[in-house]
C-alpha cells in the first residue's frame, strides 16, 4: 500500500516534455518548423529496426544558443533532461514515397487534437512573410469573426495557430511554440489530472458554449501567477516563453455517456500520438498512477521498450512518462529487453 499517491506523484517532478505529431516527409516539414518558425532541431533518434525516425525541435532563446550536434550523446543528454517542450515529429519510413499517404490532421467530427500554436510580436507581419514562403492558411489574421490571429498550414495539414505574443514579453525569439491545444469531454476531471501532474492553471475563459482551460508547467521558483479567471490571466499566458496546454471544452459533452473524443491513435485517425512528460522515477510514478486509478496504455515492463509507458488522461489521450536522463551514459530512457548494464 502506497503511504500517499499523491505526494508520491508530486515528488517525480513532472515536466512536459513533447507533444507528438507524425509526419508523412521530414524534408518538408523540418524546413517548415526550423526555416519559418524558427525552431531549432536538438535531437535525432533512429530505430531503423523500427523503421522509424524521431526529430525533437524547440524554440530556443537567441541568448543561449543550441551548439550540440543531433544524434550524439550529448544531444541525447540534454534532450532528455530539458526544462521545455519539443515538438516531436516521427516519420514513418517509406510514407513520403507514397503520393496517396496522409496523416489525419484533426478537426473533423470528434476529433482531440486542434493544433499546435506560435507566439510572435506581430501576426500581420508574420503571417505576410509565412504566406511569401509559399505557406497556406485555414484563416488569415483578418478572416472570420477573430481577428488578429491566424491559422496555417504545416506540410501535413496540421493546423498552426499564429498569436500574438504579449507586449513587453520577456522572450527575444521571433517566434515560441505556445500551445498544444486538445479537446476535453469534461474539466471536472481533466483539470484535476493535469494538476496532479504538476501543471498550474493559468487561465480559464468562458464563452457561449465552450471554455478554455490554459495549463503551463511554471518554472520553479518564478512569480505566482495571476487568478486564473482575471483579465491579467491572459496577458500572463501570452507573456510566457513556453508553451500551454489548451483544453478546450464543448458545453454538454459531459452529459453525454457515450460521446468520446478520438486521441489521434485510431486506425484510420492517426496524426497526433500523445504529449509526454520527464519524471525522475518512472516506476514510481507509474504505482502513483496506477494507485489513483489512472489508465494505461503501456506499462514500464511491457513492450519492447521497457523502462517508460504511456498512461491515458481522463479522455484517452496517451501520455509518454519518461524517465529524466535516461538509464545509461547515453541518456536512453528505455532498455530493450534486458536491462541495460550499469
Amino acid at each position: 500500500q502506497m503511504s500517499d499517491p499523491q505526494t508520491v506523484l508530486k515528488q517525480q517532478n513532472w515536466s512536459w516534455q513533447q507533444t507528438m505529431l507524425r509526419i508523412k516527409d521530414p524534408k518538408k516539414t523540418i524546413p517548415f518548423y526550423q526555416d519559418l518558425l524558427g525552431m531549432t532541431l536538438i535531437d535525432k533518434l533512429e530505430f531503423p529496426d523500427m523503421k522509424f525516425d524521431l526529430y525533437f525541435l524547440a524554440t530556443v532563446p537567441k541568448s543561449t544558443p543550441y551548439t550540440l550536434t543531433p544524434g550524439t550523446d550529448e544531444a541525447h543528454r540534454y534532450l532528455w533532461t530539458m526544462a521545455g517542450t519539443t515538438l516531436e515529429l516521427t516519420h514513418n519510413y517509406d510514407t513520403e514515397k507514397d503520393e496517396a499517404f496522409k496523416y489525419h490532421p484533426g478537426n473533423q467530427e470528434r476529433d482531440g487534437f486542434g493544433h499546435v500554436a506560435f507566439n510572435c510580436r506581430d501576426v500581420y507581419a508574420a503571417c505576410a512573410a509565412l504566406e511569401k514562403a509559399g505557406v497556406s492558411f485555414k484563416k488569415k489574421p483578418d478572416e472570420g469573426r477573430m481577428k488578429g490571429l491566424a491559422f496555417a498550414y504545416d506540410p501535413d495539414g496540421y493546423w498552426v495557430e499564429i498569436l500574438k505574443r504579449a507586449d513587453g514579453a520577456a522572450v527575444d525569439t521571433e517566434y515560441n511554440l505556445s500551445q498544444t491545444m486538445l479537446r476535453i469531454k469534461d474539466p471536472k476531471a481533466s483539470i484535476p489530472f493535469y494538476q496532479r501532474l504538476g501543471m498550474t492553471l493559468v487561465r480559464e475563459g468562458h464563452y457561449g458554449d465552450f471554455s478554455l482551460y490554459f495549463l503551463a508547467c511554471l518554472p520553479p521558483g518564478g512569480p505566482p501567477p495571476p487568478d486564473p479567471s482575471s483579465d491579467q490571466a491572459s496577458e500572463f499566458v501570452k507573456s510566457l516563453f513556453g508553451p500551454v496546454l489548451e483544453l478546450t471544452h464543448n458545453h454538454g459533452t459531459e452529459a453525454d455517456p457515450a460521446f468520446a473524443h478520438f486521441t489521434g491513435n485510431e486506425a484510420d485517425r492517426r496524426g497526433f500520438g500523445h504529449i509526454g512528460f520527464l519524471v525522475d522515477d518512472v516506476e514510481k510514478a507509474c504505482e502513483a498512477c496506477e494507485a489513483l486509478g489512472v489508465g494505461f496504455k503501456k506499462r514500464p515492463a511491457d513492450g519492447k521498450m521497457k523502462g517508460l509507458a504511456f498512461i491515458q488522461d481522463p479522455d484517452g489521450y496517451w501520455i509518454e512518462v519518461i524517465k529524466r536522463g535516461g538509464y545509461d551514459a547515453h541518456a536512453t530512457p528505455y532498455w530493450l529487453e534486458a536491462p541495460p548494464a550499469p
